[in-house]
């Protein structure tokens, strides 16, 4: 069962925190805005990685096939070795280009899948997806450079705004939406308040964002504009956020 949006913090209004593990080349990494020739190896082994936040308390843990939403390969054998030994949900992202690239994640125990550039590319998808597997198991990541969507894994725009997305999605029956500002992941910059108050504005249903996470004022900002919670990396791998988090 996944937990419940404020399930990481002792306040009911704070935002739950989500651990992220990308992994490029079997490795647990981080990359500087995107770029995936800028990593950091946190952890050899991603499930080393995912075990050692599922130890903290993380109540979801969000995995990244990086090589696979690049198209430099894939990492589904160590995604499933995760699945299969975490005890935590997952959701994993990276790569989904189809129904049934998402059905197998599914079927191999995956809680939820996250749909990132087939969602613009493929809007049929989603709605196709959730009518057969409900909300709670089918999100859509929007990562994107101010408001223009990326995709392919950052590499490129796609020239459509996310003001154009979020209506179809919300008549798709998508529930969970991640925002990612691709400029800031990875950056430890903070994230834009402006940004994240245009983005609560055009989605009203559960919104989890990622990029730029720097620390615990953040997590307040979030709060403060009824954010349900983040995908953090960097920050709580290099200490400048605690997890898990107190307010």
């Amino acid at each position: 069962m996944l937990p419940a949006m404020t399930a990481s913090s002792p306040s009911p209004a704070a935002p739950l925190i989500i651990p992220c593990v990308d992994i490029q080349s079997g490795r647990a990494v981080r990359l500087y805005g995107g770029d995936p020739e800028r990593e950091t190896v946190y952890f050899e082994s991603p499930l080393e990685a995912a075990r050692h936040w599922a130890g903290l308390g993380a109540g979801l843990v969000h995995l990244v096939d990086l090589d696979a939403a690049t198209g430099r390969g894939e990492n589904r054998s160590v995604i499933a070795q995760i699945v299969s030994e975490l005890g935590v949900p997952v959701e994993v992202g990276g790569g989904i280009r189809d129904r049934a690239g998402a059905e197998a994640l599914l079927r191999s125990g995956v809680d939820r899948v996250v749909i990132g550039t087939a969602a613009v590319k493929n809007p049929k998808l989603v709605a196709e997806l959730i009518a057969a597997h409900g909300p709670e198991r089918v999100v859509v990541s929007l990562d994107a450079r101010g408001l223009e969507v990326a995709t392919h894994g950052w590499a490129q725009g796609s020239g459509v705004q996310v003001a154009e997305l979020t209506p179809r999605l919300a008549e798709a029956g998508l529930e969970t939406l991640i925002f990612t500002d691709v400029t800031r992941d990875g950056t430890l910059r903070g994230l834009d308040r402006e940004l994240m108050q245009e983005v609560r504005r055009l989605w009203m249903n559960t919104l989890i964002v990622g990029g730029g996470v720097a620390g615990v004022d953040d997590v307040r900002l979030l709060a403060e504009e009824g954010i349900q919670g983040a995908i953090v990396g960097r920050a709580i791998y290099e200490g400048t956020l605690t997890f898990p988090v107190n307010l």
